[in-house]
């Protein structure tokens, strides 16, 4: 690599005094960062910390010595253990604990939040008025797949036409949803009964105004939920008091595998807010069972008073766990502190592809930081082959279709020497034409 200088601040010196000042810099020591690797990719899975694999430790130790006992005997005891995460896990969303719990997948908790809210509306089999016209749920064109699959499963299930109900905001330019365009569906239609969106787009990175949202559909009349897979852990959020009504968000949904790296499929979360506690979850388990009864093992649902109540299965415990301990270290840093230095990170990115990269490279990422999550969308019509050449050049990133090569500088181990390195690969990779080695996409992860 090389280290002239791009201009009079962009060199790979001062990506380095960038590093020397990073108040955050410590908490890398705490990640496996593979050996070789500029790993990029913390907005699919992120690099596992020492304090999650402490937690995981520390439970498998329980069920070895306690065995059952450990349901109630384990510290904190298992039997409470989603409601305990959910308790850590409500600052960082900007929640009250009673409103978070960690339960099920993302899929699962979009399938039980989408159900639960249509069967509260007007022209649905369980709603007030069955009778009356079905409801539709306000999406867009740029969402992430399963939450569509979700939300048509739910539709067909109640016997309503997803083709009909299901309304999708389209994009002007195919990398960003306008929240006018989502006002606008809702003077124009008077059926939707649910406002159904991303707070960052998972292929551009484009960080939706979740306060303006909110109180759109609110003014509408309509329920505000929000899918926010892409920005827990690297955005600050505040669900619980969103919107110019002061009434907050009415759902939402996360991961944690991500910028709260909690390993691959670990368990997911969700918020509802309080004025809906008691509502009946679409799918409803014995897990989300008010815990004082659960185990009269009545035949009739007592569900919890809180958001405990859409927990469906027993708490996976193994799954569960490494959550302690990953985002022992977001709460430690501060999340405003880790939202910080995403910005600086993600802002550095951007001047380094502006400067140091050739004309048929373009960020698609909106620049303004009130707009942006916490990765880049770099551009290339040949992007799947220029990721997979970064990825043998030990630059661990991915692609999205059609020519998005994302990249993520996740706060909490990535440096701006990292950044540097991965840029200047790039360009490398570019200049020689080395990318025209690799095959086009073909099947498999990417």
């Amino acid at each position: 690599m090389s280290d002239t200088d791009a201009g009079p601040t962009h060199s790979l010196a001062e990506a380095r005094e960038r590093d020397a000042d990073d108040s955050l810099r410590g908490y890398r020591d705490h990640f496996s960062v593979p050996d070789g690797e500029r790993y990029m990719d913390g907005n699919s899975l992120g690099l596992a910390p020492d304090t999650a694999l402490a937690t995981l430790d520390r439970v498998v130790d329980e069920w070895r010595a306690l065995a059952i006992r450990g349901w109630e005997a384990a510290d904190p005891d298992w039997f409470h253990y989603g409601e305990h995460l959910g308790d850590l896990l409500a600052p960082l969303v900007g929640a009250r604990e009673s409103e978070v719990v960690v339960a099920n997948s993302t899929t699962v908790n979009i399938h039980t939040l989408i159900g639960t809210f249509l069967d509260t509306l007007p022209g649905t089999p369980a709603g007030p008025d069955p009778a009356a016209d079905p409801p539709a749920v306000l999406v867009n064109d740029l969402d992430f797949p399963t939450d569509h699959y979700a939300i048509r499963a739910q539709f067909r299930q109640r016997g309503i036409d997803p083709d009909e109900q299901l309304v999708a905001v389209e994009s002007r330019d195919g990398r960003t949803i306008d929240e006018g365009d989502i006002e606008a569906v809702l003077r124009e239609r008077d059926d939707v009964g649910i406002v159904f969106m991303p707070s960052v787009l998972y292929r551009s990175g484009q960080l939706l105004d979740v306060d303006r949202i909110t109180a759109a559909a609110h003014e509408h009349g309509a329920l505000a939920g929000f899918d926010c897979a892409h920005s827990v852990g690297a955005v600050d959020h505040a669900l619980g008091d969103a919107g110019d009504d002061d009434e907050g968000a009415d759902f939402a949904v996360w991961c944690s595998y991500k910028y709260l790296n909690a390993g691959p499929g670990a368990t997911a979360g969700l918020y509802v807010n309080e004025r809906h506690h008691g509502t009946t979850p679409a799918l409803a388990g014995w897990w989300g069972n008010d815990k004082s009864t659960q185990f009269e093992m009545r035949h009739t649902y007592d569900q919890a008073d809180t958001a405990g109540a859409w927990q469906i299965g027993t708490v996976p415990m193994l799954s569960s766990a490494p959550i302690e301990g990953a985002t022992e270290l977001v709460r430690e840093a501060g999340i405003d502190a880790v939202r910080e230095k995403s910005l600086a990170l993600t802002d550095y990115l951007i001047d380094l592809v502006d400067d140091r990269l050739g004309d048929d490279f373009s960020v698609g990422t909106p620049r303004e930081h009130d707009r942006r999550g916490g990765h880049v969308a770099i551009e290339h019509p040949e992007g799947y082959r220029v990721s997979e050449a970064l990825r043998d050049r030990g630059g661990v990133v991915d692609f999205r279709p059609p020519n998005v090569v994302r990249v993520c500088p996740a706060p909490l181990y990535t440096r701006f020497e990292d950044v540097w390195h991965v840029v200047e690969t790039i360009r490398e990779i570019d200049e020689t034409g080395a990318y025209r080695d690799y095959d086009p996409r073909g099947a498999g992860v990417t």
